[in-house]
This record gives structure tokens, C-alpha cells and sequence, in this order.
């Protein structure tokens, strides 16, 4: 394939129309770089949508992959694997909790929690509950249960839902303490709300739900799929405001790349799986499990969790800066580490498509937010150069 026009035209024909593809055709990218097929160079600052948060092609990475390559790939999970063991001891060393459970996505991940806390409440602690309570605006996957969690719009032509799903309105705990009932198994809630429009919890809610889940005995669940390994400034977004949930899901950075997601529980909470009660085929195999070991120890060895705070703070006062200089365009900027949401005033598709045009991979949710996921490790004058790209976009309106 020789061209963008070539690999649309051949892509049309052959693959399933579930994506509003971007006007680029990907050749080659290393790290916060992506060329095209005509040589154009793009500041990648969605990073695979949160996924390469330690850049393309990163070489310690790809090492890793190829030397397990070269071992085993996959074995299933009736045997036992130092890999996994080694990715679940270095996961359990970054929070409260200590015991994982492997699987492929972010989606997985979420419905392992969603199963977990029924279980736990039904089994562990004899409680005829199942309801799961959510917040309006939250995405946690696309797997028919995850997609019954939140927004409508990704209900749509699938009905009916399954039910044991509640959404209620975000930063309301009044509202939140009202609906739980005795049927309330848990809450799940990101601390970040990344495709409802980069909108952080305030410490107040956050801590809030903590409590009124300790209150009622519901467990208190927490997605980190986007916001998690190291993007919020802490390993994970819960830390920042001091909060023990019973389990959190983990995906897209996991392994930088390759597909993998994890359910991290306490050892409380571990008491609702046993033997035969979950699992999953390709989930933690040899080569994921490497390529995370490896994503983790960089992680580590580079303070990219500091990395990511100082970042973003700067990031999120120099976009505000842009709002000052054009009056009336930009909403609100808001964000958390390097997880940031540039909300405009009007509908965004020909600012984020001018950006494009700019050099600059982004993108753009819930009609106005553009969405900036950049690697930890991408350079400050990278986004220096997006926020001069981002003010002459704007002023040229």
C-alpha cells in the first residue's frame, strides 16, 4: 500500500464500519511521532487513546516482546508462569491491593469487577445483591454488560439491557445515597471521567462515595482504564484522593501496546472467585505478561507518575493561558496529570480537523472536548507547540 486514498479504499471494502476513521493512514511511529504514507510527521497526543503512554516502538519494550517470543508465547492459565507472577507481585507493589486477575481489555477487566462484587455479596456475604450503580457521562467498555453501565448512546439498537444497572447524575451524593438500596452490590466510578469529557471528581465526591460505600457495606469499584498506570500523577487516579476501593480495573498502558487488562482486588475481596468461577483464555499469557513487567519496571525506574503531575499542571495552566488570549472559544480546561480536556465553547470538528492538518493527532469527545492523552515521557516543548498550534487555530476562526 502506497497511499492514504489506497489503504482507505482497500480498508472500506473489507473491514466492518464501526469507526468514524480519521483522515490519516498510519506507515510507521516512534515515540510521541506518527509519519503517513505521503511522509507527514504528527505530535501523536492520544497515544493509541491512552495506550503508548511510554511512546511507540519503545525499543526496552519491544526487547522484551521478542526474548519471550523466542521462550513461549502462550500456555493457558492451568499452569503456572513466573511471568504472570512477576507482573502481578510488581502490580500489588503499587496499591493496597494484592491479588490480580489477567485478562485482554480494559472491558474485561471491568465485567471481572461487575462479577466479583455479585459474587462476593451473594456468596461471601449472603446478601441477595446485584445491583451495580453508576454515574451518567462514565464509559467502562463496550462488551454488552460495560455498555449497559452509562451513556445511551452506546445502548443504541442493542436493547434490551441487561438489567442490575443504575445511572445516576455525577457529584451528587445526596442522590447517591438515596439510590443505594438492599440490592446495591457496588458502585463503579471513575475518578476521571475520560470519554464523558475529562471531568475529575471533585475530593469532596471522591471521598464521599468511599464513605457512603463503607456505610452501607456496597463495595466501592474503580475504573482505571484511561486514567491509571502513572497518567494522573500517582500510579493510580484513586491515590490522589486518599481512597481503598475493594478492586480497580486496569488496561490500555498495561503493556504499551499489547493487549491486556487486569482486575486488582484486596484480599477481602479475592473471596468471591474461586475455582471455576471466572477466567478467560488468552488472559496474562507469557507475552503480555513480559511486555508489562517491562512497561511497569520503566515506569518505576523514570518517576513517570511524577513526571505525568508536573507535566500537567503545567500543560493545563498554559492551555488556560490560550483561553485568556481568545476570549469566548475555550469553556473550561480541566484535567488530571497528563489526562487533559480542552472544552470549547462551540461544536469542535473543524478546530480539531484543523489541528490535524497542523500535525497534530488528537481527538475529539462529546462534540466539544478535545481530548489530549499524550505519552508520560513526551517532550514539554511537544505541547508547547500544540498550545501555539491550538491559539492561531482558534484565533482564525
Amino acid at each position: 500500500m502506497n497511499s492514504f486514498n489506497e489503504v482507505k479504499e482497500r480498508a472500506d471494502k473489507v473491514l466492518c464500519k464501526t469507526y468514524a476513521r480519521y483522515p490519516i493512514a498510519v506507515k510507521s511511529a516512534k515515540g510521541s511521532r506518527l509519519w503517513d504514507f505521503e511522509g507527514r510527521e504528527y505530535i501523536d497526543l492520544l497515544t493509541g487513546i491512552a495506550v503508548t503512554s511510554l511512546g511507540h516502538s519503545n525499543e526496552e519494550v519491544g526487547a522484551a516482546i521478542c526474548a519471550q517470543a523466542q521462550k513461549f508465547l502462550h500456555v493457558s492459565n492451568l499452569f503456572y508462569q513466573e511471568e504472570q507472577v512477576y507482573l502481578a507481585e510488581r502490580l500489588a507493589a503499587t496499591s493496597h491491593c494484592g491479588r490480580a486477575f489477567f485478562c485482554n481489555s480494559g472491558a474485561e477487566a471491568n465485567e471481572a469487577m461487575i462479577k466479583l462484587a455479585r459474587r462476593y455479596q451473594q456468596r461471601v456475604k449472603g446478601r441477595d445483591a446485584y445491583e451495580i450503580i453508576t454515574f451518567k457521562q462514565c464509559f467502562h467498555g463496550r462488551t454488552l454488560a460495560t455498555i449497559a453501565t452509562g451513556q445511551q448512546k452506546f445502548q443504541d439498537g442493542f436493547l434490551p439491557m441487561p438489567e442490575g444497572f443504575t445511572s445516576i447524575e455525577w457529584n451528587d451524593l445526596e442522590l447517591l445515597d438515596r439510590t443505594i438500596s438492599s440490592k446495591t452490590a457496588a458502585v463503579l466510578i471513575e475518578m476521571v471521567q475520560g470519554e464523558g469529557g475529562i471531568r475529575p471528581a471533585t475530593a469532596e465526591f471522591a471521598q464521599g462515595v468511599q464513605a457512603l460505600c463503607r456505610k452501607h457495606g456496597v463495595m466501592l469499584l474503580i475504573d482505571e482504564i484511561q486514567s491509571g498506570m502513572c497518567r494522573s500523577g500517582k500510579w493510580w487516579s484513586f491515590q490522589n484522593f486518599g481512597l481503598e476501593p475493594d478492586a480497580f480495573s486496569s488496561a490500555k498502558a498495561l503493556a504499551n501496546g499489547v493487549p491486556m487488562g487486569a482486575m486488582m482486588c484486596t484480599e477481602e475481596a479475592s473471596k468471591g472467585f474461586d475455582f471455576g468461577s471466572h477466567g478467560t483464555t488468552f488472559g496474562g499469557n507469557a507475552l503480555a505478561s513480559a511486555a508489562a513487567c517491562k512497561t511497569l519496571e520503566i515506569m518505576e525506574r523514570d518517576k513517570l507518575h511524577d513526571r505525568a503531575g508536573e507535566l500537567g499542571r503545567w500543560a493545563l495552566e498554559r492551555f488556560r493561558q490560550v483561553a485568556e488570549k481568545v476570549p469566548g472559544t475555550i469553556r473550561e480546561v480541566r484535567g488530571m496529570g497528563l489526562l487533559i480536556g480542552i472544552d470549547l465553547a462551540f461544536p469542535g470538528k473543524d478546530v480539531w480537523l484543523a489541528l490535524i492538518e497542523r500535525g497534530f493527532a488528537l481527538n475529539l469527545t462529546q462534540d466539544t472536548v478535545l481530548r489530549l492523552l499524550p505519552a508520560l515521557n513526551i517532550a514539554k516543548d511537544d505541547l508547547e507547540a500544540f498550545a501555539v498550534a491550538l491559539e492561531e487555530v482558534l484565533k482564525a476562526r
